[in-house]
């Protein structure tokens, strides 16, 4: 159904939830999904809508490299909360459930065949539920990396950062943001699954490069 007309209360409130657990509008990092979006907005959400408001000043950081963000920008209907998944996943536990007659025959006394017929389908059902993946839980995570001083090579620094390789880590876009001074500090996104990469992790290798790291922070983490 998309988020409706984001001029209105109503559909601001739609973006709000929409962004309650996500980061972005598609995928994990900043993209055309998020310019077109952005761009039908007349005015930044109110401070109420904190989720929203949280991805309009983020997105809004990208205002001058918003063109070279990836993706291909769609029709704003083409965005937002859907319904599909709901819909697939009903009618996929249906399809299951037609398959599997987990009760057997309703006869008060099941002839040999019948019990047989009963244990092999309860075999195939459990069979079936082993193999379904295990659900994989995973954040995205914006760090500040800051250097030193004005005359740290950030170009280095970046390079240092993304030769970070954990399995469970993938890195993903990155910009320069100015703290004062002439300095600035590397602002950068990665997608970590929880189970095997944490935040203090990633602090402890980022700053074993201490030539060019003076400290990390997480700017921003949420849940994927």
């Amino acid at each position: 159904m998309g988020f409706g007309d984001l001029k209105t209360p109503a559909g601001l409130k739609v973006l709000n939830d929409f962004l309650a657990d996500k980061s972005y509008i598609e995928g994990y990092v900043p993209s055309q999904a998020d310019v077109a979006v952005f761009e039908a907005l007349s005015s930044p959400p109110s401070a109420d809508l904190f989720h929203a408001l949280r991805w309009y000043n983020h997105i809004r950081s990208y205002e001058k490299e918003k063109a070279s963000l990836p993706g291909v920008k769609k029709p704003l209907g083409k965005y937002g909360p859907a319904g599909v998944e709901d819909v697939t996943s009903t009618e996929s536990k249906e399809e299951d459930d037609d398959d599997i007659d987990l009760f057997g025959s309703d006869e008060e006394e099941e002839s040999e065949e019948a019990k047989r017929v009963r244990e092999e389908r309860l075999a195939a059902y459990e069979a079936k539920k082993a193999k379904k993946p295990a659900l994989i839980a995973k954040s995205s995570i914006l760090l500040d990396v800051k250097p030193w001083d004005d005359e740290t090579d950030m170009a280095k620094l970046e390079e240092c950062v993304r030769s970070i390789q954990m399995d469970g880590l993938v890195w993903g876009s990155s910009k320069l943001v100015p703290v004062g001074y002439g300095i600035k500090k590397l602002q950068i996104q990665c997608v970590v699954e929880d189970d095997k990469v944490g935040t203090d992790q990633l602090e402890e290798h980022i700053t074993a490069f201490e030539e060019y790291v003076q400290s990390m922070d997480v700017a921003a983490f949420n849940k994927i």
